[in-house]
């Protein structure tokens, strides 16, 4: 149901921009600063969703991470980190588990008792969501400041055996690519200049991510060979990632929305 009067389930919200410093820091202080705005929206929370939790009397209130990073999964709450993405060039976190580094800065945001209780990528989240309702969905697909796929197959290999004899498929198409693929002197360029050339190819042509910064990298080449903005090439359009093609939020990648159900 929609409608601004019409909402099955009420939600509370904020979407929060990774300054992008953090895209080059330590993991320790991105997992801080992420910890530190959750506790901020959690104090702005109205009561109806704080039902249930006494902080005083030390009640531990339970999070889940959504987490869009390629990551090797071994439990529900247990996620070792593949390799940074999405413009994230970290000099340390690979191999870690991202739970336990966010249940970390949890623990040392005084005064509150949080525990993350269950980890889920984004991708596989969405087709979660919507199989909930409708049995027949089978496939989830992530076209936002990333992009990403998962699907459910049915003809597993022999010597695989679940219980309903289903398997996600994670698919990481993001770092698909193929010569028939078209590609532009933009697309090239921007590639070039990431921090992690030659990988994502697909993710940086359809990504929310970059789209801003290739229509800044056409409007900059046509200032200086039309003069579409007269003689000369307005400042602001020479500063890289000046034009945001989703919101704040897309320059931060994943990890950067706080929110809470009933």
């Amino acid at each position: 149901m929609g409608g601004p009067n019409a909402r099955v389930i009420k939600q509370e919200y904020e979407v929060v921009a990774i300054p992008r410093a953090l895209l080059l820091g330590t993991s320790e202080e991105l997992f801080d600063f992420i910890a530190q705005r959750l506790i901020s929206f959690i104090k702005l929370e109205g009561p109806e969703f704080q039902r249930g939790h006494n902080w005083n009397g030390h009640q531990i209130r339970e999070l889940g991470l959504t987490i869009s990073f390629p990551i090797c999964q071994t439990s529900h709450n247990t996620g070792i980190l593949i390799k940074w993405t999405e413009g994230f060039k970290i000099a340390d976190g690979v191999g870690k588990d991202v739970v336990a580094m966010l249940q970390s800065a949890m623990d040392r945001q005084k005064g509150f008792q949080i525990r993350v209780a269950v980890l889920i990528n984004d991708t596989v989240g969405t087709m979660a969501g919507g199989h909930y309702w409708n049995d027949d969905v089978m496939v989830g697909v992530i076209l936002g400041t990333n992009t990403n796929a998962c699907y459910v197959e049915c003809n597993l290999p022999e010597d695989i055996q679940t219980k309903s004899g289903k398997m996600v498929i994670y698919m990481e198409w993001g770092r698909f690519w193929s010569s028939h693929l078209p590609r532009t002197y933009i697309d090239e360029q921007l590639d070039n200049e990431s921090v992690n050339p030659g990988d994502r190819g697909f993710e940086k042509m359809t990504g929310a991510m970059y789209l801003g910064e290739i229509v800044r990298r056409v409007l900059a080449r046509m200032a200086q060979e039309a003069n579409l903005f007269g003689d000369s090439v307005p400042t602001k359009l020479k500063q890289p990632f000046i034009l945001l093609s989703n919101g704040p939020s897309c320059q931060s990648g994943g990890l950067c929305t706080a929110s809470a159900t009933q």
